[in-house]
């Protein structure tokens, strides 16, 4: 009778052993998934940091464009800034100005100001941004800064 009673419950064991080996897999596929989502949020939490910095040197090489006058196409058109070899990304900076009458520089003599806006576009790309084509994919990451500046200092 012992026997008998041996055999039966011996099933018992290899289903235990069974579940527990299915809860380690999906444990472990959880852990291992867990850790790729952590590496893909990584790398496209690093590309955003290159593209805002990529922005702003856009910006600042915009502003030092127009503010030195060699910008002669600011209003008309945008230039590219080809940042590829040290942060692997294209910049698209465009310049725009509105010219103010501001007060008098001696008297019957207005004063003119010029008020600059540089918008620089950062992304991935090897023509120029925003890439549409190329910003359906997982990789891209584009970052835009604006500023405004004025060519007079204003205690003149």
């Amino acid at each position: 009778m012992n026997l008998v009673q041996s055999r039966t419950q011996s099933g018992f064991g290899v289903m235990g052993a069974l579940v527990t080996l299915v809860v380690l897999a999906a444990i472990a596929a959880a852990v291992v998934r867990l850790g790729w989502v952590s590496q893909v949020g990584y790398a496209q939490d690093l590309q955003g940091a290159r593209a805002q910095q990529a922005a702003i040197a856009g910006t600042e090489w915009g502003l030092f464009q127009a503010l030195r006058g060699s910008w002669t196409t600011c209003g008309t058109g945008s230039q590219n800034l080809d940042l590829r070899a040290t942060l692997g990304f294209m910049v698209t900076v465009t310049c725009s100005f509105t010219q103010y009458n501001e007060g008098e520089s001696s008297p019957g003599v207005a004063r003119t100001v010029k008020v600059y806006t540089i918008d620089a576009v950062a992304c991935p790309s090897a023509t120029g941004c925003p890439d549409n084509t190329a910003a359906a994919g997982s990789t891209y990451v584009e970052r835009r800064r604006q500023v405004l500046a004025t060519d007079k200092a204003s205690d003149e």
